[in-house]
């Protein structure tokens, strides 16, 4: 009688016993889920963290935004305990991280892969902005110009067009040029162009698929004084102290990993077939000569000079691109 009661006892604790499962993460995005950065970074990076934690950690997306619409918002998301990871742009909140920005001035860097070595190369001051812990962090490739009705082969084109930029970074180097500058969404830049709202569209060659801009462009002028866009892959600081050593050792693998340079050379390739699309298309692409290059150039180490010394968060716009480029 006594071993049935035993026996009873232990069958109890094993059917009352929790069973051990995995903790699934929510990643959140506003892109649909065939955007590329979904293949060259957003599904590597839940394989990763699953594999890297045996499977005690799972990834769970929520594309299109699903859990928020909003591109800018989708930071307040992380922060508010919405969703534990997110994918999203710094320079939608620019003023929050004000070093991070600095990477989008003109000719800090030429690629994409140029662009995130050099904000991975001052990781350390950039990421600490960021209220949570950066799973990914790489650029797109720095802008392009896609204009209709008028191409800008020279210095003296610019002057007096309406141009759309994606970063403000952007806007006091178009104004020494003699541009206005526009703020559109960036949903809206193929129907502004196409109705004139505004001469050009400033944007990474990437774009020219991404928002069909070959349709009502006519133009591209290869190089534009601007620098790239930055992506952040955030997650959620309470969510990564609350995993075991085992599972915050696993996400810091994943942040030190190739996922962020394999992004990087992704939107490379894309824009460089955005560029032969466009052409074959019939869109004229211009290269600007190295005379004209250099003319805006001169203007552009003006405003450069200029703003080198304006507040960086706690440092300068100058030491900031001294970390980013290393001089």
């Amino acid at each position: 009688m006594k071993n049935l009661v035993k026996y009873a006892a232990i069958a109890a604790a094993v059917v009352t016993a929790p069973i051990a499962q995995a903790e699934t993460l929510s990643l959140a995005y506003f892109m649909g889920p065939n955007h590329p950065m979904n293949k060259a970074f957003l599904t590597p990076l839940g394989e990763m963290i699953e594999a890297e934690t045996g499977g005690e950690v799972k990834v769970q997306h929520f594309p299109g935004g699903a859990l928020n619409a909003s591109p800018p918002n989708q930071y307040s998301i992380m922060l508010d305990g919405v969703a534990d990871i997110v994918f999203m742009l710094p320079s939608f909140s620019h003023r929050l991280f004000p070093k991070t920005s600095v990477i989008g001035l003109p000719n800090l860097c030429e690629t994409a892969v140029d662009c995130t070595e050099a904000l991975r190369s001052a990781r350390s001051e950039l990421e600490a902005e960021f209220r949570g812990k950066v799973v990914g962090f790489w650029t797109n490739s720095p802008p392009v110009l896609i204009t209709k009705g008028k191409p800008v082969r020279s210095m003296d084109d610019v002057k007096g067009m309406k141009i759309r930029v994606s970063d403000p970074t952007a806007i006091p180097f178009l104004e020494a040029l003699g541009a206005s500058t526009v703020a559109i969404p960036v949903t809206e830049i193929n129907q502004s162009l196409a109705n004139g709202i505004v001469d050009g569209v400033m944007i990474d060659p990437s774009g020219i698929l991404s928002f069909k801009l070959d349709e009502p462009g006519e133009y591209v002028t290869t190089w534009f004084p601007g620098g790239p866009a930055t992506f952040a892959v955030v997650m959620n600081q309470d969510v990564y102290d609350g995993l075991n050593d085992a599972g915050r050792a696993a996400i810091d693998r994943v942040a030190e990993s190739g996922l962020s340079e394999q992004a990087a050379k992704t939107y490379a390739a894309i824009g460089g077939k955005a560029l032969a699309h466009a052409k074959a298309q019939g869109l004229e692409v211009i290269t600007l000569s190295d005379a004209e290059r250099s003319r805006i150039d001169t203007v552009v180490d003006q405003v450069m000079a200029d703003i080198a010394s304006d507040k960086s968060g706690d440092s300068t716009v100058g030491d900031v691109i001294s970390l980013l480029t290393g001089n």
